[in-house]
């Protein structure tokens, strides 16, 4: 702190400072991400705090509030109801969804501003908390929740008299995902508590999205895979529950309140959302919006 500098900064003189503007600085207290003190009603911020806060996120390679802008993209795992509504809400983000794994690693490195993850912590039991403290605990980000969605076995309706649990998958060809995906490792996880091996599966070529998935098994090029009950539904498909799961939003705390990441927020709150949600089955997005774990 400099001799001359106020020990509080308040909110027009911190948002020169970091050159945003009143309504920023607002949202950054609110969030708890920026630290500040409420005095008689007036939000007042700790020079000497601000400035080590600002110094953490030049030290972390910018990965702070302050830090470069992350690139407008949405990484981490593919969800119809997801990818429907950031066209839907025409925030003008672009998409990557490759996988939960590889969302978090490309997150990790700040190649997108949010990513999708529905990932397993064999150890807890919980889901995708554990994975990102390991991955972000030194970056200043948030982890949202988006649904729970139930997944399955999909299989086409003639072959349910067949095809009835886990142990019926054998000598049928079955379509994975890519080892890296979410659901490769939890279907690994249900197969190894059954007492199966996935490798002794007959298998189709890994399918990179949840959707080509359930096509394979539409089109008659695979028996079953382990998909969603929204997408076996939507492709006319017979569909058997296995496991409930979470798929949370992992968001940078800056980016968060630039316009393309609160255009998609403000559209998960419409009655329009819900009612998707509702017709493609297998959601509740009871907890969409709500904050799971804070770095």
């Amino acid at each position: 702190m400099t001799e001359n500098a106020p020990e509080y900064l308040t909110v027009k003189e911190l948002a020169e400072l970091l050159r945003l503007k009143e309504r920023k600085v607002y949202d950054l207290a609110a969030s708890g991400a920026v630290p500040c003190v409420k005095v008689t009603g007036k939000l007042l911020f700790p020079e000497k705090d601000i400035r080590a806060w600002m110094a953490a996120g030049q030290s972390d390679g910018g990965s702070d509030a302050i830090g470069a802008a992350r690139p407008n993209v949405f990484l981490g795992s593919h969800d119809p109801l997801l990818d429907w509504a950031i066209r839907q809400s025409r925030c003008g983000m672009a998409s990557l969804f490759d996988s939960s794994l590889d969302g978090l690693t490309r997150f990790a490195a700040r190649e997108g501003a949010a990513a999708g993850l529905h990932l397993l912590d064999a150890e807890t039991e919980q889901w995708n908390v554990p994975h990102v403290q390991k991955h972000c605990a030194n970056q200043n980000v948030v982890l949202l929740g988006f649904a729970t969605r139930m997944r399955g076995i999909v299989i086409r309706p003639e072959d349910q008299s067949r095809i009835q649990s886990l142990t019926d998958l054998s000598q049928r060809r079955f379509a994975p995902r890519q080892p890296e995906s979410g659901t490769a490792s939890i279907f690994a996880r249900l197969c190894r508590d059954t007492g199966i091996d996935p490798a002794g599966l007959t298998q189709t070529p890994a399918q990179r999205s949840e959707t080509d998935a359930v096509s394979m098994v539409q089109h008659g090029a695979a028996d079953a895979t382990f998909g969603l009950a929204s997408l076996a539904k939507a492709h006319g498909l017979a569909f058997i529950p296995l496991i409930e799961e979470r798929f949370d939003i992992l968001v940078d705390r800056r980016a968060w309140f630039d316009d393309p990441l609160q255009k998609l927020a403000e559209f998960m709150r419409t009655d329009e959302f819900a009612d998707y949600a509702h017709r493609l089955g297998g959601y509740d997005i009871s907890a969409a919006g709500k904050t799971r774990w804070n770095a």
